[in-house]
């Protein structure tokens, strides 16, 4: 009702979420082009004197942004095109599969979402250092590091998404029994009729649930902090930016830091714009808020 006698209202509350939202990415663009002097002092300027690149030489240089990128990417790809291989198959499992204790599973899944993934942290970490095998690790699982020391340490706990075999469940329930019905009929196998049916159906909410799972893993911080201290190899691009910003004077790296930050921001902002259209249908049909 009071939208529409006021339509003016909801305009004006949109307009001034959207512009919370873009001022302090807008002034984080602006602060990566300042110089050492221009950051962090008063009275505060919100564009720069002079747009300067050498804070982005600065951060690619002082940040080893290169191996940063390389294990974010690796890392990042490695779980999102695990959480959207496991969440599908187990979301039609869940869906259309009949087998005895099928909705207990389901809601074995369900409960795991009520703890906090950091929760397990520690655990997981005792068993990537008890790794038969590994690291310098016997069969044993002792003498060694394990997988520690392995790239493949920053993606192990996030492999398996339980909001992911979640929502992918919820959607392939809508998907009609006699259109997959049709398909066994004609000699399809399970695998064939997942592959060719269920997944070209659900596509909108992979999208989006790969988007979601590629911004969280990006982002992850915890957990890639405490594999970096086994191996700072592995540090990935948010444990970079953090280490730089605790252990250098603020006032002159700030714009270096920022500079790392726009450029850590790229990928996601890049992806997301590419995959828009497909995640705002997910959304919708996934009944997202």
């Amino acid at each position: 009702m009071i939208r529409r006698r006021f339509p003016w209202l909801s305009y004006l509350l949109v307009g001034t979420g959207a512009v919370l939202t873009v001022v302090p990415f807008a002034d984080m663009l602006m602060t990566s082009f300042k110089g050492p002097d221009e950051a962090g002092t008063l009275p505060y300027r919100f564009l720069p004197r002079a747009f300067d690149l050498s804070n982005y030489r600065a951060a690619i240089q002082q940040l080893d942004l290169p191996v940063l990128f390389r294990n974010s990417v690796v890392a990042t790809a490695m779980i999102t095109g695990s959480v959207l291989l496991t969440s599908s198959l187990a979301g039609y499992a869940l869906a259309k599969l009949r087998f005895p204790g099928r909705d207990f599973v389901f809601r074995l899944v369900l409960s795991t979402m009520m703890f906090p993934p950091f929760l397990f942290f520690v655990p997981h970490f005792l068993i990537l250092v008890h790794w038969p095998l590994a690291g310098g690790n016997d069969l044993l699982g002792r003498g060694g590091a394990g997988l520690t020391v392995s790239i493949v340490a920053l993606a192990m706990p996030f492999l398996v998404s339980s909001f992911g075999v979640f929502l992918t469940r919820q959607f392939m329930v809508s998907i009609p029994d006699e259109v997959l019905e049709a398909a066994r009929i004609d000699g399809a196998g399970e695998f064939t009729v997942w592959w060719r049916i269920v997944v070209p159906q659900t596509r909108p909410v992979l999208v989006t649930l790969g988007l979601l799972t590629f911004v969280d893993a990006w982002n992850e911080y915890i957990w890639a902090l405490l594999v970096s201290t086994a191996d700072p190899d592995v540090m990935t691009l948010p444990v970079g930016i953090q280490f730089l910003q605790d252990h250098v004077d603020p006032t002159r790296t700030l714009p270096i830091v920022m500079a790392g930050l726009v450029l850590s921001v790229l990928p996601v902002l890049v992806l997301f714009l590419l995959l828009q259209k497909h995640y705002i249908r997910g959304v919708m049909l996934s009944g997202l808020k």
